[in-house]
Formats: C-alpha cells, sequence, structure tokens
C-alpha cells in the first residue's frame, strides 16, 4: 500500500450573482494560514516519522504478532492523517484560485515533498503482499487487527500486478512530473479558458450553464462558443490525453494488468463481470430510455430535430426564476430532514461554519466536489452556484458525499474511504430525497411534469451519459495502445458513442466534436465515469426498498454509510435484500426511470 496524500475528491456530475450570501471555506479547521508554523511542524514530522517507520517495520512485517501489527498500523494511519491534512490545506486552497501563482507553486512544492519524504512508505505494501498467506491469516484474526482486514484484503488483490521494490520506487518519485503535473495543465488550461458568449466575457462554468438557459439563442451561442475555444486548444488536450494513457498503458504492461480497466476495478473492490453487466443493461436500455426521452423532448420544445444545445433545455412552462442561497439550503435540509433529523443535523454544520465555497469566483476551479480532507477534521464542499435548479440539486448531491464522509470518518484514516462505487451512492440518495420532497409538494400537474422532466434528465446524465463516457474512455485507452492519436481520432472516438447514447433525434453541429476536452474525470480518474451510473442504480434499488418496507430503513442506511470502506458491496446491501452481483439488479434501477418515462407519456396522452 503506497501511501496517498490525498483521498479522493468526489466531483459533481451536474454544472452548477445575486443569490444572497454565499459562503466562503474556512480552511483555519486545517491549518490556520499558509505560512502557519503548524504546516511547517508537520511537514517535519512527517519527514522524521517516515523515515522512522521505515527504520523500525522494514524487513519486519511477516514477523509482527497480532500486538505489533496494531502497533504498526496505528503509526501509519498517522502519518496518512498528517499527509492527508497538508495535502487537503494546500489542495483546496488550490482550487479555490488555479490562478494565484503563490497557490500554484505551494501545491506543487508540498506534493514535490511528501512524495520524497514518504518514498520510504513504499516497501510497506511490496513487504506485506509476501506475508505467507497462513501467517496472515492467522494474524488478522485477532481481534487487534481484524477490523483492518478488508482493507489490506484489497491491497493483496494487488499482488499479482506488484513490481519490484526498487521499480515501485522509482513509480512513487516520479509522479510528481508524471499523472500530478499532466493533471495541474488540465487544471490550470480549463480555469484559464474565456468564451465570448453575446458580448459578454465568460468562465467555463458560467458558460456551460448557459446550456440550460431559457433563450434558445443564448444556448446555441455558448454551444458555439465552447467548440470555438475548445477547438483553439484542442492540440494542448490532445497532448494531455495521449500523455496520460500511454503512461497508463506503460504502467499496466509492467504490472500485466489484463485490462486497462483492472486497476480501477481493483480499487473500486468491484468484479470486473459487475461492471460488465451494469454497462451492458444500461448501453440495452438507450432505446428505452434517452432516445425515448429526448423524443418526447423535441416535441416539447417543438422542433423535429434537437440540437446539443436543447440537451439541458428548460421545458417551455419552467419557471425560469433564479433560486435564492438560503432557499437551496432550506430545500435540501428539509428534504433530508423529512427522511431522518439526523441527517439534516449532520448537513447543517456545513452552512455555519464556512464548510462550503459556494460563490463562482476569477480562477476558480469549474463543477463541484467534497472533498474529505482527513478523519480528524472535516469534509469541505466546493460548488458553482449560479442559482439554477440543477445546482440545487448538485447541493443536495455534495451534501449527501459530506454526511457520507462525516459518518464513515469513525472508521479512521485506512477504512474511511469509501470505493468510488459506493461512494456515490449517499450523493445521490441526497438527490433523490431533494426530488421526492420537491415532487410531493408540487402544486400543478405542469409543476409535476418540469420536475419530473428534470430527474429523467439527471438520471440520463448520470446512467446513459456516463455509460458512453465509460466507452469512449475504453476505446480511447484501447486505441492509444495502438499508436498516437491525432485530435481528429480522439474527436472520433468521442462522436461514435454520441449519436448511439442520445438517439437519432439529435443533431450534433460542426465543433461538438471536440465536447470530450473538458471533462476533468478522464484526466484525473481514468474510468471513475461508471461509478456513477453504478450509484444512480444502487439508489434505485435502495428507494424502492425503502418505499416497500421504510420500517427499520434509515438505520440500516446510517450503518451502511458508517462502514466507510469497511466491507465489500454485497455485505453492505446484504441488509435490504439487494444484490449487485445479480445481472437482473441493474434493470430494477432502470425500470425507475423508465416509470419516470412513462408518466411523462401518459401526461401527453
Amino acid at each position: 500500500m503506497t501511501l496517498t496524500p490525498r483521498r479522493p475528491i468526489y466531483d459533481a456530475n451536474a454544472t452548477s450573482g445575486g443569490f444572497g450570501a454565499l459562503p466562503d471555506w474556512d480552511l483555519s479547521d486545517l491549518y490556520p494560514a499558509p505560512d502557519a508554523p503548524e504546516l511547517t511542524k508537520d511537514m517535519t514530522w512527517l519527514e522524521e516519522n517516515c523515515a522512522a517507520f521505515a527504520h523500525d517495520y522494514q524487513g519486519k512485517l511477516a514477523d509482527l504478532d497480532a500486538q505489533g501489527m496494531a502497533d504498526c498500523i496505528a503509526h501509519y494511519e498517522v502519518i496518512e492523517e498528517k499527509a492527508g491534512r497538508v495535502m487537503s490545506y494546500v489542495g483546496l486552497r488550490y482550487y479555490q484560485n488555479t490562478s494565484e501563482a503563490a497557490r500554484v507553486k505551494q501545491m506543487a512544492d508540498a506534493q514535490d515533498k511528501i512524495t520524497t519524504f514518504t518514498t520510504p512508505l513504499v516497501f510497506f505494501s511490496l513487504e506485506f503482499n509476501r506475508i505467507d498467506d497462513a501467517r496472515y491469516e492467522s494474524v488478522f484474526a485477532d481481534p487487534l487487527v481484524a477490523r483492518y482486514k478488508p482493507v489490506f484484503d484489497r491491497m493483496r488483490a494487488m499482488k499479482p500486478y506488484q513490481l519490484s521494490d526498487e521499480m515501485e520506487k522509482f513509480l512513487h518519485d516520479q509522479s510528481v512530473v508524471g499523472a500530478s503535473a499532466w493533471n495541474r495543465l488540465f487544471d490550470e488550461t480549463t480555469a484559464a479558458l474565456e468564451f465570448e458568449v453575446l458580448g459578454e466575457t465568460l468562465s467555463l462554468e458560467a458558460t456551460t450553464t448557459l446550456l440550460s438557459d431559457h433563450d434558445r439563442a443564448k444556448r446555441e451561442a455558448a454551444a458555439q462558443a465552447l467548440a470555438k475555444v475548445f477547438g483553439e486548444n484542442i492540440r494542448t488536450f490532445s497532448r494531455i490525453h495521449n500523455t496520460l494513457a500511454k503512461e497508463k498503458e506503460i504502467e499496466d504492461r509492467w504490472r500485466k494488468m489484463p485490462t486497462p480497466q483492472t486497476g480501477r476495478h481493483l480499487s473500486n473492490d468491484v468484479e470486473p463481470e459487475v461492471v460488465e453487466a451494469l454497462r451492458n443493461a444500461v448501453v440495452a436500455a438507450y432505446p428505452r430510455l434517452s432516445h425515448r426521452y429526448y423524443a418526447l423532448k423535441a416535441k416539447w420544445l417543438g422542433l423535429d430535430k434537437l440540437q446539443i444545445w436543447d440537451r439541458n433545455a428548460p421545458l417551455p412552462a419552467e419557471d425560469p426564476r433564479e433560486i435564492k442561497w438560503d432557499e437551496a439550503k432550506a430545500t435540501v435540509l428539509d428534504a433530508y430532514a423529512g427522511f431522518d433529523p439526523r441527517m439534516a443535523e449532520i448537513a447543517q454544520p456545513f452552512f455555519e461554519r464556512g464548510w462550503i465555497d459556494a460563490g463562482v469566483k476569477p480562477g476558480k476551479a469549474p463543477g463541484a466536489f467534497a472533498h474529505p480532507t482527513v478523519t480528524t477534521v472535516h469534509p469541505y464542499v466546493m460548488l458553482n452556484y449560479l442559482g439554477k435548479p440543477r445546482d440545487v440539486m448538485t447541493l443536495a448531491h455534495e451534501l449527501g458525499h459530506g454526511v457520507h464522509q462525516v459518518l464513515a470518518a469513525k472508521q479512521g484514516e485506512m477504512l474511511a474511504s469509501t470505493p468510488l462505487t459506493l461512494a456515490e451512492t449517499a450523493s445521490v440518495f441526497g438527490e433523490m430525497l431533494t426530488f421526492r420532497k420537491l415532487l410531493a409538494g408540487a402544486k400543478t400537474q405542469e409543476e409535476r411534469k418540469t420536475l419530473l422532466a428534470g430527474k429523467v434528465e439527471d438520471m440520463i446524465n448520470t446512467v446513459v451519459r456516463q455509460i458512453a463516457f465509460y466507452d469512449f474512455e475504453c476505446k480511447l485507452h484501447a486505441a492509444r495502445a495502438e499508436g498516437e492519436l491525432t485530435p481528429e481520432d480522439i474527436n472520433a472516438l468521442w462522436m461514435s458513442v454520441q449519436g448511439e447514447s442520445l438517439g437519432p433525434v439529435f443533431e450534433f453541429m460542426p465543433g461538438y466534436e471536440t465536447f470530450w476536452s473538458y471533462i476533468p474525470h478522464f484526466v484525473h480518474s481514468p474510468f471513475y465515469v461508471y461509478a456513477y451510473a453504478f450509484g444512480d442504480g444502487l439508489v434505485n434499488a435502495l428507494y424502492a426498498a425503502y418505499e416497500a418496507e421504510p420500517q427499520g430503513f434509515q438505520d440500516k442506511y446510517f450503518a451502511m454509510l458508517e462502514a466507510g470502506g469497511s466491507m465489500h458491496h454485497k455485505a453492505l446491501l446484504a441488509p435490504f435484500g439487494l444484490d449487485a452481483t445479480d445481472p437482473a439488479f441493474w434493470d430494477k434501477g432502470l425500470s425507475m426511470i423508465e416509470g419516470f418515462i412513462d408518466e411523462l407519456e401518459a401526461m401527453e396522452g
């Protein structure tokens, strides 16, 4: 197990003035200031303790009894906490303003130093995986360390793909000038992009938000501006993707990974056949879901064909009002409290204590995320709030992550972090609660139709669109293994999945072929995207179980979140009578989306 200085940032799928007082982060719970002596002290502590840990344990892991292993793990967790605290602080400051040189330098320097400090720890996973199976099972049968066995089982799953100690140290050291450097280039490039839309100069976030504007001319202008700027920068984005895909292919080849997706499946603790069953179920459902819904939407908009700027257009009767921050806050907290007051109580401090950074600002990273930081502090949520209904759902989504991360923190650093497939459960469930609360309060048939249509679109974006993204990535990595890809090659791969997933009602404007270039998941977390579809299908099945048998559901749900990464998805879902390894499982989730579309079609009748 190599130490990960920064735990995952869970990035929202949705995009997000005068919206009331928008909160900013108060990062002082991590460190009081960027030049704080506490930060310097922790960096010194890390350097000393990484070396001390290697001195105390290298070459000795196989001989440790349960007590010795417990002491070893405790020391390792403290090191993870210190490194995670440092990288969380400098990382969050960086995402607040990726164009400020001092923040960029501090994050790069911290990443460089921590990589150097933690190089002596590379031995840990390598040596641990060489422990004899019988010895391993014997030691971890002891109650002193038994609770940690799931995380070490996942680590030992990497045993067949482990390289020599020297090679693993090399890969660890060069990471700061490999993937991390290309990730920063992508972040800084996208944050600096400017788009001219109807005489205004806008950021990426503000421009993509216009794709859901009521004014079709604005939507078209935004789409054309995006295509123009992406086209002007396409060689940079192509170079980033080519380099990262090749770097991954080389490492996978050395590790003898059977597929480019294998590493992601292992880190997600999910079987490849489960992901394949999910993917196949969604692709087979394209005609029943996205094709059918978008044909219905074209009818509502009075169009024979939809353009790409119509995909997220509001319905003609939809209220174009902007939603103030306080209303968004109340909507989400009320929905959470309606499910269980404990859920709202956990979410409340995010609004009161500077745990949310909501406003759109120059240089701020686009999108939205929830960062768990470390288990001794609390998560932070980033939004780019622009007062749209989808921004309220993004708030519900990210707070769901936040609630999950707070509850899982009791597991400690090594067990709190959830595989990505399960990490999206609480976020999507938070969206579902908010949607159901709004739907129950709908006063007219038209309001109900608007809410249903919005939810169907969110589900299509979460399930259909993300599986199409997954197919694009699979094609991209397969093609890159055969040689360098031109921008036109990547554009063609992108378009090969778009018509299939969106349906025959769509026409694609010249320039849309470049829209792969700004999707951060392809750069930061290859093959992350299927986790969204996994989470949506899982939540649909969970919500159906809740409706069928609400008695005692909340306690089981909280227990699932509190488990963090300590249990496999099969064990987590067993109390609900659900099993994601059953191929029919995914059809249950997809049937909920179909049911909503059925209701929308019935309204037309």
